[in-house]
């Protein structure tokens, strides 16, 4: 009798780590899935493990065309028994944890940022732990703060944020290391720039300026900005930021000497990234209206210093500022020619 006891156990200990370690690749969860990152990040994945291989994950309804890409779930981040269903019924390896209130909507609505920010994260980090899950959290230019260098912001370097956003993503951070150190949670977090793509619109951040002057530069033809001429901000195409992270994911933990990683590929102003527009939309004109984003802009890193992640898991960017607005523009055309000749049949 002690005997077969001892050999289900072993066959379970082995179902297990054949559970976690999957054959076709890790099963994926992404929260707060249909935003800017998430949708991109779960083509890529798909392509490399299938397309049921990641769930994601919102509580708002996903297009037709996004369901029938892949698994959908509903899920609020606030409820911990819906997402520890999940993680259970769905037979989760990973968890990508993108669910949040950016910069700007964040300090429209602090007690709701606290609530998704910062309970929502310690229930994902607590399941994580349970279930012994890898667990992605996405950390920001944000979470710093003017006490902090700007050029180059180091690292390792106080931080302060003055925005709610911010203080959640340092929250995020330091709680995630303690995990990591105290229960041997795979917690891993890399602070993106502000990341540009053609395929999502702004979604509330203080760097969104930098997507909204590719759409101006082929509608109206002039675009008001927020921020000052001079305002200088670290900035990623979101190609990079996606590949960023799944190269991360993929490192063997050994590799890694922190658990939160700057990673870097251009910084650019206002009139510098107008200047580059404009050889694609002569006609382009622009208009400083500064607002309060600019006080936000002014407490965080213009150049980050990513030497870490460039030594410790060979990070590097592929697309600069000249192929990034040659991409952008590239592909709204076709967005915008597509729109219009749909509207006309």
């Amino acid at each position: 009798m002690r005997k077969s006891l001892l050999t289900l156990v072993k066959n379970l200990q082995v179902g297990s780590r054949l559970y976690h370690s999957g054959s076709n690749g890790p099963r994926v969860l992404i929260t707060g899935g249909l935003g800017q990152l998430g949708t991109g990040l779960a083509r890529e994945l798909r392509k490399m493990h299938g397309a049921e291989s990641v769930i994601l994950s919102d509580i708002v309804k996903p297009e037709e065309e996004e369901i029938a890409k892949g698994p959908f779930v509903f899920a609020d981040v606030l409820d911990f028994k819906c997402l520890q269903e999940i993680v259970v019924n769905k037979r989760i390896d990973w968890i990508v944890h993108f669910s949040a209130l950016l910069s700007a909507v964040g300090e429209n609505n602090v007690p709701l940022a606290v609530r998704v920010n910062i309970e929502g994260l310690h229930n994902v980090m607590e399941l994580s732990k349970q279930y012994k899950l890898k667990l992605f959290v996405p950390s920001t230019i944000g979470a710093f703060g003017p006490e902090s260098p700007r050029n180059p912001t180091p690292n390792i370097c106080i931080q302060r944020p003055k925005t709610i956003y911010g203080v959640s993503k340092v929250h995020a951070e330091l709680l995630g290391e303690y995990y990591n150190k105290r229960f041997n949670l795979d917690f891993r977090c890399l602070r993106f720039p502000g990341i540009i793509s053609y395929d999502s619109h702004p979604g509330g951040g203080t760097t969104d300026y930098a997507v909204q002057i590719f759409h101006d530069a082929l509608t109206t033809g002039k675009h008001v900005c927020y921020l000052r001429p001079d305002a200088r901000l670290p900035m990623m195409y979101i190609d990079d930021c996606l590949r960023a992270t799944i190269e991360f994911m993929m490192t063997p933990a050994e590799k890694l000497t922190t658990r939160t990683y700057n990673i870097h590929a251009m910084s650019f102003t206002p009139e510098e990234i107008f200047e580059e527009v404009k050889k694609h939309a002569p006609n382009l004109e622009i208009e400083y209206k500064v607002d309060s984003r600019q006080a936000i802009a002014d407490a965080w890193p213009m150049v980050f210093d990513d030497s870490a992640a460039r030594e410790d898991w060979s990070w590097k960017e592929n697309i600069p500022v000249e192929s990034l607005v040659d991409i952008m523009i590239t592909n709204l055309r076709k967005v915008y020619t597509e729109n219009s000749t749909a509207k006309t049949d």
